[in-house]
C-alpha cells in the first residue's frame, strides 16, 4: 500500500526512463546517446538546487562537473565527438531520459515516508507495460534457457537491489552527494569490462578515475563543512 502519486510517479519513471533510453540507442550512436544520458547527474543536482530543497555548495557544484568529465573520458576514450543531425531524434530520447530519471529522484523525497519495499509493486507494473510495449512493437525473440535464467538473477539481484538501494538514497541520503557519487556507475562498469576481459586499458580510465575521486572528495568535503 503506497499513496497513489508515489505509485505513479515509479512506475512512470521507470518504463519512462527505460523506454526512452531505448529508444535512443536505436536512433543515434551508442557513445552519443551514453554520453547525453550521462547528464542525469548533474541535472540532479541542479534540480535539487532549483526545487529540491538542497543547499548546493561550490565543492559539490565542481565534484559533479568533475565526474561528467570523468564520464566523457570514459565514453569517448579522448576521442571526438561526432554529432550527426540524422541522428537527433535519438539525442533527444537520451535527453529525455536524462530528465526524467533526474526529476524522478528529486521528486522521490517527497514519499520519504513510503517504504523501500514498495518499489516491488512499481517494477512489477513497469514490467507489464514493456511486455505490452514490446508485443506491440517489436519483434519476439525467445531467450535460451540459459540466457532466460541470467536474466531473472539479473532482476532479482542486481537490478532490484540497485533500484531498491537508489529509492533509499533518493528519500534519506544528501542527494547533491548523491548526484556526484552517480558518476561512479561508468566507472564501475568498465571496470567489470576490465576484469571479464572485455575492454582494453586506456590511458583515459586512470584519468577518470582520478577525476571522479576528486570530484567525490569535493563533494563529501563540501557536505561536512555545512554540518
Amino acid at each position: 500500500r503506497q499513496p497513489l502519486a508515489a505509485g505513479a510517479l515509479g512506475i512512470a519513471a521507470l518504463f519512462g526512463y527505460h523506454a526512452l533510453y531505448f529508444i535512443a540507442l536505436k536512433n543515434a550512436p551508442a557513445v552519443e546517446a551514453n554520453l547525453i544520458n550521462y547528464l542525469w547527474p548533474l541535472l540532479i543536482v541542479v534540480f535539487a538546487a532549483l526545487f529540491g530543497g538542497a543547499r548546493v555548495r561550490a565543492g559539490q557544484w565542481l565534484g559533479t562537473a568533475l565526474g561528467l568529465a570523468a564520464a566523457v573520458l570514459l565514453v569517448t576514450r579522448g576521442g571526438r565527438v561526432q554529432v550527426d543531425p540524422s541522428h537527433l531524434p535519438g539525442y533527444a530520447a537520451a535527453l529525455g531520459a536524462a530528465l526524467v530519471w533526474a526529476l524522478y529522484s528529486v521528486l522521490n523525497r517527497r514519499f520519504e515516508a513510503v517504504p523501500s519495499a514498495a518499489m516491488a509493486g512499481s517494477c512489477l507494473a513497469v514490467g507489464v507495460l514493456g511486455g505490452i510495449a514490446h508485443l506491440a512493437l517489436e519483434t519476439t525473440v525467445l531467450p535460451t534457457a540459459g540466457q532466460g535464467a541470467l536474466i531473472l538473477l539479473l532482476g532479482l539481484g542486481p537490478t532490484g537491489i540497485a533500484f531498491w538501494l537508489w529509492d533509499i538514497g533518493t528519500k534519506r541520503g544528501d542527494i547533491a552527494v548523491l548526484g556526484t557519487l552517480s558518476y561512479a556507475a561508468p566507472l564501475l562498469s568498465t571496470g567489470l569490462l576490465l576484469a571479464f576481459g572485455q575492454a582494453t586499458p586506456h590511458w583515459t580510465q586512470a584519468v577518470a578515475v582520478a577525476l571522479l575521486l576528486l570530484g567525490a572528495w569535493l563533494s563529501v568535503r563540501a557536505k561536512k563543512g555545512s554540518e
